[in-house]
């Protein structure tokens, strides 16, 4: 228990690490070929920091054990939500920009509706995976045309840091993202394995070692930057962030995994855990459209329900409860 307990904790500081790396290598490779900051912010970022979703989701289709990866998107997208924003506000009162709600909020809440809904049509496969990515660049393009004609020319927030601390020259640029990389395939393969192992001894399903443990893991580098953002009084920027990656989560990692490996939502996952996801995220959408600042008391709310989420996951009244309605289902 003790090396599979260090396996977890080893793939989850290699997560970080290589993320940061990559993240780094990414940023630095794309100006030296030209690239925009807006577009750099617009795709590399937002796709580089769900590098750890994605590498964790796919090692798990690969390894035969899809459920973690959907169990992994579902609760980072609950965790983002509940407890990034929520720890983000408490620091500092986020005041959401005007037309969130309207433009990416709505894009985030229809992914999450597609979903939902292909969820209880079956097993999704390529086509499924090839039509979420379509999606994804689709989104990408209009946030790109959008923003060009409203005349922003460069990134905000988590994009202006990673611009900063980007190398300058060729050979540092390819080196981080070669690292960054090794440490997100090494991290992943750890914390799976770790993660497996540990679930299998306490008899805890794949599905909610991928809705908490990697869940929470893979999403430190976002729960990071939102800290840091709101202790340097920029907080606003990291509502942004939480809707961009929620909506990669969906569109991207889903996709890919489709793509690699055809899965279908277990019983257990459609009972409970995808209708927190889709709560929390018409939650956030009824606080963005009310046009209101998210204050300590609206943090603290949030990380409750966070709090009581993750506890169902593990109490045994819970668990037992669960059982029986898998049993009808």
């Amino acid at each position: 228990m003790l090396i599979d307990s260090l396996f977890v904790l080893g793939g989850l500081v290699l997560l970080v690490l290589g993320g940061e790396l990559l993240l780094r290598g990414a940023v630095g490779l794309a100006r030296l070929l030209g690239l925009s900051p807006l577009l750099i912010g617009l795709t590399v970022v937002a796709c580089a920091t769900s590098m750890p979703e994605l590498v964790v989701t796919v090692a798990a289709g690969l390894e035969g054990r899809p459920i973690i990866g959907v169990g992994n998107v579902i609760g980072s997208n609950i965790a983002n939500i509940l407890l990034i924003v929520g720890a983000a506000a408490l620091i500092q009162v986020m005041h959401p920009p005007p037309g969130l709600a309207r433009r990416d909020g709505a894009v985030m809440t229809g992914a999450t509706l597609v979903m939902i809904a292909l969820a209880f049509a079956g097993t999704l496969f390529w086509p499924h995976g090839l039509i979420f990515l379509l999606l994804l660049g689709a989104y990408i393009v209009r946030g790109y045309v959008v923003e060009s004609r409203q005349g922003k020319t460069g990134p905000d927030g988590e994009a202006a840091e990673a611009l900063e601390a980007a190398p300058d020259s060729w050979l540092p640029a390819i080196g981080l993202i070669i690292g960054g990389a090794i440490g997100l395939v090494v991290g992943s393969e750890l914390l799976i394995d770790g993660a497996v192992a540990i679930a299998q001894a306490f008899g805890i399903s794949d599905a909610v070692i991928g809705l908490t443990l990697v869940a929470f893991g893979t999403s430190l580098p976002e729960l990071a930057t939102a800290v840091v953002a709101a202790l340097r009084k920029h907080a606003d920027v990291a509502i942004g962030n939480i809707i961009g990656s929620n909506i990669f989560n969906v569109l991207g990692i889903l996709g890919v995994l489709a793509l690699v490996s055809p899965f279908e939502f277990t019983a257990e996952l459609l009972v409970f855990d995808i209708w927190v996801m889709l709560g929390a995220t018409l939650l956030l959408m009824a606080v963005l459209a009310s046009g209101r600042s998210i204050g300590r008391m609206t943090a603290l709310a949030f990380l409750a329900i966070y709090g009581i989420f993750i506890y169902v996951q593990f109490d045994p009244a819970a668990v037992a409860f669960a059982d029986v309605a898998l049993s009808a289902h």
